[in-house]
């Protein structure tokens, strides 16, 4: 695997930008997880179903990268697994459950999304929130 961390030396209009990204991701995950509660017996392809609903309900998540929005689909499912277990194998004390996600720090874009530039020092993200350069 090819880790590269960047510190950000943004423009104020780019660190909007990646607030609002942050605040969609959140925003998918909360969906997801309400949609889980609300409707028994869903599983994993229904709840990525739904996030497909969500871009075309949604403008804002139609902006943001679709592996950004499966991703936060993908750890809510997780979350959800994770609870299912935990309760399956009888795990002493709290089993927990998947919360509503209040304070959300990160965007995780996989293979697209963004484009490294040739040598390397910088990194283009190239979805609808206009984060930039």
């Amino acid at each position: 695997m090819f880790v590269l961390e960047y510190k950000l030396r943004g423009k104020p209009s780019q660190y909007q930008a990646i607030d609002q990204a942050i605040r969609t991701v959140q925003f998918v995950r909360n969906k997801c997880l309400r949609y889980w509660e609300d409707n028994k017996g869903v599983g994993q392809k229904d709840v990525y179903k739904y996030v497909t609903q969500l871009r075309s309900q949604y403008p804002f998540v139609q902006d943001l990268n679709s592996t950004a929005c499966q991703q936060a689909c993908e750890r809510t499912w997780t979350a959800i697994l994770r609870f299912y277990n935990n309760c399956k194998n009888k795990i002493a004390g709290k089993k927990g459950y998947p919360k509503y996600s209040k304070r959300t720090h990160s965007v995780e874009f996989k293979k697209s999304g963004w484009k490294l530039n040739r040598n390397s020092k910088r990194i283009t993200f190239t979805d609808g929130k206009n984060i930039g350069e």
